[in-house]
C-alpha cells in the first residue's frame, strides 16, 4: 500500500476528529456556548492534534526506518557467501534484488538465491505496508478517543492548541536557522581549506583566472591561477546591464500602474506582469541563448560591430527582463502606500499630476524604491541559470558588453560539474566563490533593510 494512501486516510480521520471534538464541545455546553472556556473550534483542533500528530509522526518514522530494516532482513536471509561480500559488491547485489523485485532488468543473469531474495523483499514490503496502515489507523483512532475524553465545558482547549502551534513555529524557525548556519559553516570550512592552498590576496586581487589542473608539471599554469577579479568584473558587468534594463522599465511601470492606470486595467496588467517572476529561469536562459544572443550578434554584424554570441549584453538584458517584476511590484506597493492626503495637498497648491509625482510621491516613496532596487541587485548577482546558458566561460577582464565574460555562478557550476574530489584547489575554489557571493548578497540585503528602516516615512 502506497504511503500517500495512508496519509489520505489519516487526513480524513483527523478531519473527523475535528468534527467530533467540536460536536462534543457543543453537546457539553448544552446549547449555551458562553459556558465554554474555549470556542468549539478549539475543542475540535485539540482532538485533531491528538489524532494527527502521533499518527503522522509514526508514519514518518516508519518511512525513514523501513528501507534499512527491510534490507537488513533480506541480507540476513542470503547465503553466507553473499553476506560476506565487500560493501561495494553487496550494494550492487542489493540493487539487483531491488530491480528484480520491481520488475526492472538486473545487471546479469540472476541466481536462484537472488530471485528468492527479491520475492522475500516484496513480501517484507507488503507486510510492512499493511502493518503501517493498520498501526497508523489504530493510533489515530486511539488519539480521537483519548482527546474526546478530555473535553468538558471548562476544559482549556485554546491554551493547549496555541501552545502546540507555538511549538511548531519554534521548531520551524529553528530548522530554518540551523539550515542557514549549516550552509554558512560548510562554506567557511571548505573556503578555509581553499585558502590554505591559495593566498586570499591572490584570490581577491589576482587578475588571471585559470583554475584547470595540468597533467604535466611542465605545462603552463600547472598549479592554476585563481585571481577572481575577472569573475567579479564579469558579474558586476552583467548585473549592471540587468539593472539598466530593469530599473527604468520597472519604476516607470510602477508609476503608471499606481498613478495613471484605470482600476480595471491595473487589475489585469499587474498580475500579468508578475507572471514574469514565476517563469522558470531556465526558460529565460533558453530565450537568451537561442533568441536574444543571435539577434544581438546579427544586428551588430549589420552595423559592422563584432559581437560575441555569448555577450554580456544578451545575458544582462534577459536578466533585466526577469527582474522587472521585482522592482515594479515592490515600487508599486511603496507608491500606493503614500497617503492620498499628500496628493490632494499638492493638487490644492496648484501642482499638476506629473509635478505631484516627481516632487511629492517619489521623494516620499524613495526609501522603499531604493530598497527594492538593492534587493533586485542581489537577485541579479545570485542568478545562475541565465548566465550559465547565455554567458561565456572565459574570464575576461573587460568592460565591453559585446564581449563574452563569465560570472561567479557560472564558475561555481563549471568547477563542480562531473565527478570531483574535494581535495584540490580547483574544486575548493567553488566554495571560496560561493562564500564571496554569499557575503556580497548578504551585505546588499542588509543595506536595503537599513535604508528602508532609516528613511521610512510613518503615516497616520
Amino acid at each position: 500500500m502506497q504511503t500517500y494512501i495512508v496519509f489520505i486516510a489519516l487526513l480524513a480521520l483527523t478531519y473527523l476528529g475535528f468534527k467530533m471534538g467540536r460536536a462534543r464541545a457543543v453537546t457539553a455546553s448544552e446549547g449555551r456556548l458562553s459556558v465554554l472556556h474555549s470556542l468549539p473550534a478549539y475543542h475540535g483542533l485539540f482532538v485533531a492534534i491528538w489524532c494527527g500528530i502521533p499518527s503522522f509522526l509514526l508514519v514518518a518514522l516508519w518511512v525513514i526506518l523501513e528501507p534499512s530494516i527491510v534490507t537488513g532482513l533480506v541480507v540476513s536471509d542470503l547465503p553466507q557467501n553473499m553476506q560476506n561480500l565487500s560493501e561495494a559488491r553487496l550494494n550492487l547485489l542489493l540493487n539487483d534484488i531491488r530491480n528484480i523485485a520491481t520488475g526492472n532488468i538486473a545487471s546479469g543473469e540472476p541466481e536462484p538465491a537472488i530471485i528468492a531474495a527479491a520475492e522475500r523483499y516484496n513480501s517484507l514490503l507488503a507486510t510492512s505496508a499493511a502493518a503501517k496502515f493498520v498501526l497508523a489507523l489504530c493510533v489515530a483512532i486511539a488519539g480521537i478517543a483519548l482527546g474526546r475524553g478530555y473535553l468538558e465545558a471548562h476544559f482549556r482547549a485554546r491554551n493547549i492548541v496555541e501552545r502546540v502551534a507555538m511549538i511548531f513555529l519554534i521548531i520551524a524557525s529553528t530548522i530554518a536557522i540551523l539550515t542557514t548556519v549549516g550552509i554558512v559553516l560548510s562554506l567557511l570550512f571548505e573556503a578555509f581549506r581553499f585558502f590554505e592552498k591559495v593566498s586570499p590576496f591572490e584570490f581577491l586581487f589576482g587578475l588571471e583566472w585559470s583554475p584547470q589542473i595540468a597533467l604535466r608539471e611542465d605545462q603552463v599554469a600547472s598549479e592554476g591561477s585563481f585571481g577572481a577579479i575577472p569573475i567579479f568584473a564579469g558579474t558586476a558587468l552583467i548585473s549592471l546591464i540587468a539593472m539598466v534594463v530593469a530599473v527604468p522599465i520597472g519604476l516607470l511601470t510602477a508609476i503608471y500602474l499606481a498613478e495613471y492606470a484605470h482600476t480595471r486595467f491595473r487589475a489585469v496588467a499587474k498580475p500579468l506582469l508578475e507572471i514574469l517572476a514565476g517563469i522558470p529561469t531556465v526558460v529565460y536562459g533558453f530565450f537568451a541563448a537561442l533568441t536574444v544572443a543571435p539577434f544581438i550578434r546579427d544586428s551588430g554584424g549589420l552595423l559592422g560591430l563584432s559581437i560575441s554570441s555569448e555577450s554580456a549584453l544578451a545575458a544582462g538584458a534577459v536578466m533585466g527582463i526577469m527582474i522587472i517584476p521585482f522592482i515594479s511590484s515592490l515600487s508599486d506597493d511603496v507608491i500606493t502606500a503614500v497617503p492620498q492626503a499628500m496628493r490632494e495637498g499638492s493638487y490644492g497648491l496648484g501642482a499638476t499630476q506629473s509635478e505631484t509625482i516627481i516632487r511629492v510621491i517619489l521623494p516620499a516613496a524613495l526609501p522603499g524604491i531604493v530598497g527594492s532596487v538593492l534587493l533586485a541587485v542581489s537577485r541579479a548577482i545570485g542568478e545562475t541559470m541565465i548566465v550559465v546558458m547565455a554567458a561565456g566561460l572565459s574570464a575576461n577582464l573587460t568592460a565591453n558588453p559585446f564581449e563574452a565574460v563569465t560570472t561567479v555562478t557560472v564558475q561555481i557550476v563549471t568547477l563542480l560539474v562531473g565527478d570531483q574530489e574535494f581535495d584540490s584547489a580547483k574544486t575548493l575554489a567553488a566554495f571560496a566563490l560561493g562564500l564571496t557571493l554569499f557575503v556580497v548578497t548578504l551585505f546588499l540585503n542588509i543595506i536595503a533593510l537599513r535604508v528602508v528602516q532609516k528613511y521610512r516615512e510613518k503615516y497616520d
